[in-house]
């Protein structure tokens, strides 16, 4: 049994991390559409809103009972596909080939995070004392500006550690976009490791990043969750 190649794995420590950016970016641009599409949802549901209220539970349902990595292969695939399509019936000309691969991982990971932040902002807004949103129509304010600017902000604030917890899976869920030739973390390790056959040490130095990364975003999440906490206890 051969030891590990300790100076292959410091030589190569900064190679892997150029893949940091893409992982960071996927998780924080899906984090930010998957918010809203998670609020969109969340409300269709909570006031049964029709047909988008049925449209809400498909998606929910079909997106939590699929892996993430099956959801990234079919948009991949798929899009182009359906693109296509729109092409011949519209008679259109849309190059299918200049969209970038991290686009479809885009998509992908926010109508994921959307189906799981679903449930979060939903929950979050049923714990919010259903006598604000009373007094929000004492004062005569509507339903929509009562959820505005009474309800969810308080929701939210309640979010915030599973958002955040979100956030960390995300990074790590980023891996599976090397699937699709992104060259995040994990797929910078399989590059540095296709050349040279040392696929342990350069899977090693990936799994030391993103501990390293998923760390530091824990303590700043702890900080985060400090000061919310002082400024409830003070109000």
């Amino acid at each position: 049994m051969r030891p590990l190649y300790w100076d292959f794995m410091i030589e190569n420590i900064w190679v892997i991390a150029r893949g940091i950016p893409y992982s960071i970016e996927i998780a924080v641009i899906a984090l930010f559409f998957g918010f809203f599409i998670g609020l969109i949802t969340a409300i269709a549901r909570m006031y049964k809103v029709p047909v988008l209220n049925q449209i809400s539970s498909i998606y929910i349902a079909i997106i939590r009972g699929t892996p993430l990595l099956i959801q990234i292969l079919i948009c991949y695939y798929g899009i182009p596909r359906l693109l296509q399509y729109i092409n011949y019936v519209y008679n259109l000309n849309f190059n299918i080939n200049s969209i970038p691969p991290i686009f479809f991982v885009f998509f992908c990971f926010s109508i994921y995070t959307g189906s799981y932040l679903s449930e979060t902002i939903r929950g979050c807004i049923l714990s919010v004392d259903p006598g604000q949103m009373e007094a929000c129509y004492s004062v005569g304010m509507t339903t929509t500006k009562g959820m505005m600017r009474v309800v969810l902000p308080q929701a939210m604030i309640s979010a915030v550690p599973n958002i955040a917890n979100q956030f960390i899976g995300l990074i790590k869920d980023a891996s599976l976009a090397f699937v699709i030739a992104i060259p995040e973390i994990l797929g910078q390790a399989k590059i540095v490791a296709g050349r040279s056959s040392k696929f342990l040490e350069a899977y090693i130095v990936a799994a030391a990043w993103y501990f390293v990364i998923c760390w530091i975003c824990q303590r700043f999440i702890n900080i985060i969750e400090r000061r919310i906490n002082r400024q409830q206890k003070k109000a």
